[in-house]
């Protein structure tokens, strides 16, 4: 199984929907429809798969460039701009929280990059420069409530 990169709060919160999807969902009142079952099964097992091919990774804080798991502060060139992301695996990937998949064209152009460079990414809304203002580890997400 090809393994995928994720970050420990990324598996955490995988883990977390498993252990709720099958101790409290799955034992939930049987007047759930087949196709809510279904759904919910199908889920499970979506999750157990990403979870067994994930490969958690921590970002390295002393090495100056942008790592997965890392908050990164840019500026867009254009605009001027002040933008945060945090730059994480592909399955946990969620612009409206700001957490930028590492695949993404903005991630690929800021993985490897330090604090002051200008990077260049093709978006949905043509090529954008941006400059890389700090590097920041991530604020740890809190345990989710069971």
């Amino acid at each position: 199984m090809r393994q995928v990169l994720i970050t420990r709060d990324g598996l955490a919160r995988l883990t977390e929907e498993l252990d709720r999807l099958t101790t409290r969902t799955r034992n939930a009142d049987y007047r759930h429809v087949r196709d809510e079952q279904a759904l919910l099964e199908r889920r499970i097992a979506v999750l157990h798969a990403q979870i067994a091919a994930a490969q958690p990774v921590d970002p390295d804080a002393s090495n100056g460039t942008v790592d997965i798991g890392e908050r990164v502060r840019l500026r867009e060139l254009r605009t001027g701009r002040t933008l945060e992301y945090t730059v994480v695996g592909s399955l946990e990937a969620d612009p409206l929280a700001r957490r930028i998949s590492a695949a993404s064209p903005l991630g690929k152009a800021l993985l490897g990059q330090p604090r002051g460079a200008v990077v260049t990414a093709e978006t949905p809304r043509g090529r954008r420069r941006f400059e890389i203002l700090a590097i920041d580890e991530p604020v740890r997400a809190r345990k989710a409530a069971r």
